[in-house]
């Protein structure tokens, strides 16, 4: 009985991803997205820790009846796709017919991203873009470009979902895992700082958003091939 209770504890708890995406949302359709990102990394932790907790609880064993990898999914299509989707728009970076073309292109791009059956290698890398949608949102609120930049910005990274290069994920990639969660960290206090000050920050913290992004989109060149 208690492995079963600790399966669902861990089911739930990613559920609960999905309320917090809600929360995330609602401030997104508001316009006050330093909240809104507070939300969304409180989601980001969730899913920083549910897989390990799902492994550690045997939820495939214990708790079978509900698909955690369906359940993740469903999660991450709304806080990883649809509310920054919202906050782009939202934030009038583009145009309205334009800003219509990029972010159903994006949602679209997205739902099939999602279900793709090869989004993952078999070492664990994510193959093409990974849809991370509020990152991605975070860079452009923090760091103003003209509408058309935008535009292309989202519909080239819709593109890379679907081409064969990889993306580290942090959590599962071995590969310099702990200096990508150095730089992770990094990343965490970088944009704490740049949130707190109203998605200005200091010019050290924008500077070290563009530093760690740098890392991670280099760092498929140092990949072994399994």
């Amino acid at each position: 009985m208690k492995a079963r209770l600790a399966a669902l504890g861990v089911h739930i708890l990613t559920a609960s991803g999905a309320a917090i995406g809600l929360l995330a949302l609602e401030r997104a359709a508001a316009r006050d997205f330093p909240v809104m990102f507070g939300w969304l990394a409180l989601a980001l932790f969730v899913d920083g820790i549910d897989g390990t907790l799902a492994r550690m609880a045997r939820v495939r064993e214990h708790a079978p009846w509900f698909d955690g990898d369906t359940l993740d999914l469903v999660v991450d299509f709304l806080t990883y796709v649809i509310v920054p989707a919202v906050a782009i728009w939202q934030a009038g970076l583009m145009p309205p017919v334009m800003a219509g073309v990029a972010l159903l292109t994006l949602a679209t791009a997205s739902a099939l991203y999602f279900a793709d059956t090869r989004m993952k290698t078999a070492d664990h890398w994510f193959r093409g873009f990974p849809a991370i949608w509020n990152v991605v949102a975070l860079y452009l609120l923090v760091f103003p470009l003209p509408s058309w930049a935008v535009f292309a910005i989202i519909l080239f990274l819709c593109a890379q979902m679907f081409v064969p290069l990889v993306f580290v994920h942090p959590m599962r990639v071995a590969q310099w895992r702990v200096f990508t969660h150095a730089v992770g960290a990094v990343w965490c206090v970088c944009a704490a700082l740049v949130l707190f000050d109203g998605m200005r920050g200091p010019w050290l913290a924008r500077a070290g958003l563009l530093a760690t992004a740098l890392y991670f989109v280099l760092l498929p060149l140092a990949r072994r091939r399994q």
